[in-house]
Formats: C-alpha cells, structure tokens, sequence
C-alpha cells in the first residue's frame, strides 16, 4: 500500500457554519481571508501529504471559514519554509505543515537562527514511524542477527537511507549508541530510492518510514524486523518493537502543525480545535491506519513540551555527526 497522493483542495467559501470558537473579537473574525498553509517539502512527500489531508479534512468538516491555499517551499533541510513562518510573526494567516524532526534539527544547526521560539505550536497528529527492514530473502532473519553482524564485522552492514542528518540516520545512531553495532550508510534522494536499494538487494537494510517500505512489503520483497515504536501496530502484529526487544527507542517523524510566533492566543484556540476535530474524524483515522502511524495526539502546550524534551537528544546527535557545534 502506497502513500496517498496529495489530496485535491476543496473550494470552500465563508460560511458560518463552523466550529464554535472564542468569544473574543479577534476569534469570532479568524480566520477574515485564506490561511496559507507552507508545507517545506515538494509534492508527493509524506509531509506535503500530510498537510493536504488536513487542510481538506478541514473544509469538507467546515471546521473553519476561510479555506487553505496550500505552497510548498522546499529548501535548506525545512529552511526556506521555516524563515518564511518565522517572518510572518504575530500573522495567524500562516500555518507550517511541521514536521518535529525538521524542526528540532534546525533547532540545533550552527549555522541556522531558527530556534523553538520561531514556531507557535499547534497540534501534533502522530508519528510516521522509522523501520527496520530488510529484503525478503536476507540471511538476517530477526533483529539480533542484524545487530550482531554489525558488531562482529563494522562497517560491513550497509544502511540506505535518505539523508545523512536525517530520521533514519538517527535511528541507525541510537541503535549503535545501545548495542555496539556499526554501520555503513549510504544516502539516497529520498526514501523511496533507500526501499529500491534495499528490494534490489544493493544495501543490507533501510531504516527509512514505515510508510516508505509498505509496498515493498506488500509486493514481498523486503521484510521489516523491528519498529522503534511504543508498542506494536495493528497493522503489523507480528513486527516486534525495539522496546520489547529490550532497546528503549523510539524514533519517527512527528506530523502536525505550527503558526508563526507571537500569534494571539485567541487565534491559537481556534487552530488548535480544528486540529482536534481534524484528528478526531474518520477521514484521519482511515488513514493513519493505512499508512502504519503512531496515532498519538498532542495539543499545543504538550507539543511544546515534547520538542523541547528532544532538544537534549537530537543536539548529541547532531554533534555526533559533526552538524552541531559542541557546547562549550
């Protein structure tokens, strides 16, 4: 099963019939023209993906009264899109398709202004999940044989993945940091080129999404040997998680929603119930479902907490692989 593809935008004009919202007058009037929803990916990317789907979600539901106009700047790692949020401060016409990974990475670049303080939090819709996942045929049948191989024999596992600062080069250090294993990666365009390396059997393992393999799996060419989630997917009842395998990792890009600092709290709640809703309808639940995500909600405050509570960790990660400069 495939990701969706981007979701075709529903015109929608103002009506109100909408969610019910603060009383305030500046709530009662949000949103008074189009939000531009900025998505940092280009078409056809989980997170491009992800922002479609809410953004119709939220106009078929009429959980706001002004539609979404939808404008990927990819750039920079999430750069050029988390500039553009950054200077609209105060502006709640603005909304980021976030992706926490992007963020908290930016957060600790030395090159990059762009702290925690440049996003307003809104919503965090769940996680797509990194994998383990090998060809059907590889002589590593469960995820200790994988890890021991590495051990015995450094640098001879090879891991294809989609970017040497990204989710899935994390994983691979949180799993060498636990076990003693060593690997060799190799980075690909994208994680769809990391699933075809791995089917055509020119790496050893991928440890890119879940969401990236599952047609791989379908088509019974890779097998996945564990997921670094909280407990097991429904989906995927017999795929161990790396948990219960005794390795305290969880590791996958979060998927929500950030406005420009500085917005009015009274336009916050407005967003942020729409998230809810959003998250809440049959439309998102199908396909978190699909697509293997961790369906865990966070609302703004508990977003804020989450990403400041990775901060520690992605910055040893990052000076790890010499994209931090150490703290003095």
């Amino acid at each position: 099963m495939q990701l969706h593809q981007p979701l075709k935008m529903l015109a929608l004009s103002a009506t109100l019939d909408f969610v019910s919202v603060p009383t305030t007058s500046t709530a009662q009037f949000y949103p008074s023209r189009p939000v531009e929803l900025v998505i940092h990916s280009n078409p056809g990317a989980g997170q491009d993906v992800f922002g479609r789907l809410f953004a119709e979600i939220s106009q078929r539901e009429k959980l706001l009264p002004q539609p979404f106009t939808i404008v990927n700047r990819p750039g920079g790692s999430g750069t050029v899109a988390s500039t553009f949020i950054k200077s609209k401060k105060g502006d709640p016409h603005y909304l980021l398709s976030l992706s926490s990974t992007i963020v908290l990475a930016l957060a600790n670049r030395p090159d990059s202004t762009l702290g925690l303080d440049s996003y307003t939090p809104v919503a965090l819709f769940g996680f797509d999940l990194q994998s383990i996942t090998v060809p059907v045929d590889s002589r590593f049948k469960n995820f200790k044989e994988l890890v021991e191989a590495a051990k015995q024999s450094p640098d001879s596992i090879v891991n294809g993945i989609a970017s040497a600062t990204g989710t899935a080069r994390f994983l691979q250090y949180q799993i060498e940091k636990l076990t003693g294993a060593k690997f060799k990666y190799v980075s690909f365009k994208s994680g769809s080129d990391a699933m075809a390396a791995a089917m055509g059997k020119h790496v050893d393992v991928t440890m890119e999404n879940v969401s990236e393999v599952l047609s791989g799996v379908e088509a019974k060419k890779l097998r996945i040997l564990a997921v670094p989630a909280e407990r097991r997917l429904a989906n995927l009842p017999d795929v161990p998680t790396l948990k219960e395998l005794g390795f305290n990792i969880h590791v996958g890009s979060g998927r929500g929603l950030a406005m420009p600092p500085g917005v009015p709290k009274e336009t916050l709640a407005v967003m942020e119930t729409a998230a809810e809703r959003a998250h809440k309808s049959a439309a998102w639940r199908d396909y978190a479902s699909k697509n293997m995500y961790e369906n865990t909600y966070l609302n703004s405050a508990q977003l804020a907490q989450y990403l400041n509570r990775q901060m520690p960790t992605v910055a040893e990660f990052m000076e790890f692989i010499g994209a931090r400069k150490p703290a003095q």
